[in-house]
């Protein structure tokens, strides 16, 4: 059993906590909003008062919504990495910059403790599944340190670099992720306006080479035109800005992902945010005059 500290209990973080406590270990979680405190609650950790009353343990997992939200948390006068111990490990599982894991390593490391970025991929199905991707940047020694807990929560656990890669291979993830759904929009109304019966449709697309997680995961929700959030577009855009900003910094051009970043920004701009990022299907459906 491992103390856990847990800060963050929303969609993904709620049953990511439930998954620590049912593998055995003892989970003190964090959360702003009363909802959230209520969910870590109900997946059975104790509810911490303040944020410090995390520190009270041996591994600090966050699971936050941006960088500025992690910055607030660890960085600055009252950053919970001054008052890390020796020994102590941070695991920030949030989707943010690579600059900002690299700020909270540092910072962790200066104080005597370790950190790890080790952001997630798979949505809420995977979260409560505990069968998440979790991208790792940091150092190999630290993650054996917390591997059994990262599998708690998932099923593959890679090592893809130094402090930071687990941000930037999370950015390519979801750049991956976005064109797939935009994509799989498209096919969707392709079919729709041939008159084609759809889900007899990807059911052939599925056991071909077009087949995909993403087309597996949200089958579901496109034949019943479903947009309830498992991971809200507003999340997406903020992560397809994370992609845009790393783009520039390597001066590469990513010129399909642009085309994807602006339908994602739409959805926003006309009220879609906090659907799911399969609404690029609500977007892709009204583009051509069919109902949403």
């Amino acid at each position: 059993m491992t103390n856990i500290g847990f800060i963050g209990a929303g969609v993904m973080g709620a049953p990511m906590i439930a998954n620590l406590v049912s593998a055995g270990h003892s989970v003190r979680g964090f959360a702003r909003s009363a909802a959230s405190r209520e969910r870590i609650a109900a997946a059975g950790a104790a509810v911490a008062t303040a944020a410090d009353d995390c520190l009270e343990s041996d591994v600090l997992i966050s699971m936050l919504p941006d960088s500025p939200d992690v910055a607030a948390v660890y960085l600055g006068e009252r950053g919970l990495a001054r008052s890390v111990s020796p020994q102590q490990i941070v695991v920030d599982m949030s989707t943010v910059t690579a600059e900002t894991a690299i700020a909270v390593h540092d910072a962790v490391g200066a104080a005597g403790g370790s950190a790890l970025d080790a952001p997630v991929s798979g949505g809420e199905q995977a979260a409560v599944e505990g069968s998440l991707s979790i991208m790792v940047g940091g150092e190999p020694d630290v993650i054996e340190r917390v591997r059994p807990l990262l599998e708690a929560m998932g099923s593959a656990i890679t090592h893809v670099g130094p402090p930071g890669s687990g941000q930037l291979t999370k950015a390519a993830n979801q750049l991956i992720v976005a064109t797939n759904i935009a994509a799989l929009a498209e096919a969707v109304v392709l079919l729709e306006s041939s008159g084609i019966d759809v889900g007899a449709a990807l059911t052939a697309i599925g056991g071909g080479l077009a087949g995909s997680t993403v087309l597996e995961r949200k089958r579901a929700a496109i034949l019943a035109g479903t947009y309830r959030p498992g991971f809200r577009a507003a999340l997406h855009d903020k992560d397809l800005g994370i992609v845009a900003a790393a783009a520039r910094r390597e001066g590469i051009a990513l010129p399909v992902t642009a085309v994807v970043s602006q339908l994602m920004a739409a959805l926003l701009a006309r009220g879609d945010g906090e659907l799911d990022h399969l609404a690029l299907l609500k977007l892709a459906r009204e583009l051509n005059g069919r109902a949403g």
